[in-house]
């Protein structure tokens, strides 16, 4: 889009920018995203970073809106347990009455544990059903194709940073935010330049 206007910009500038202000839009957005549902749908896919592979948490709603994501080098019940009460740490979520895993035997673990410490809703439901985290799969895609083309992070540092703006981007485009509709991208681009106080 730059390039279109004339402007020449070094794709390590456009590099510092992204790990400076994806984080910050991620922050941003969210007081202004409609409250998910209470089925939530998780699962965690692969990132590769200086070679290595780490796990990328993501859960969905039923609907498909975004609950929350969270890199991490391990994929164990600790981990999952960060992952859920960051989630649950959210102004957008609720206390989910149905979380759908696959079969790591991590999930149990850690949901136990956190209904034993009152963290999770007692009578919340644990469905190791892989058909129907389908949703939350497909939804890996728009991360995923913007992961590739890039062969992979240098540091956890900057995943973490430029997953935060490809997630919520994500989050901006399928209409999550209540004043930006999902197929209305001259909305959400002024709501974009209102969060930051570029707008004209």
């Amino acid at each position: 889009m730059l390039a279109d206007r004339g402007v020449q910009v070094d794709h390590t500038t456009l590099f510092r920018w992204i790990q400076a202000y994806a984080p910050e839009l991620d922050r941003r957005i969210r007081p202004h995203l409609r409250m998910t549902n209470g089925s939530w749908r998780v699962d965690e896919t692969y990132i590769r970073v200086k070679g290595e592979w780490v796990y990328l948490y993501r859960a969905v709603d039923a609907a498909g809106q975004t609950i929350d994501f969270l890199l991490s080098p391990k994929r164990d019940a600790a981990a999952a347990k960060r992952f859920f009460r960051k989630a649950l740490r959210q102004s957008h979520t609720v206390n989910p009455r149905t979380i759908t895993v696959d079969k790591n035997a991590a999930y149990p673990i850690a949901t136990k544990a956190m209904k034993r410490a009152g963290e999770l809703w007692p009578f919340a439901k644990l469905r190791q059903v892989k058909f129907l985290n389908n949703i939350v799969e497909q939804d890996h895609r728009r991360i995923k194709r913007l992961v590739r083309p890039g062969l992979g992070f240098k540091s956890f540092t900057t995943a973490s940073r430029a997953i935060a703006g490809y997630e919520a981007m994500a989050m901006i485009r399928k209409g999550q935010v209540v004043h930006a509709p999902a197929n209305d991208m001259g909305a959400q681009r002024d709501f974009i330049a209102v969060l930051f106080g570029t707008a004209a």
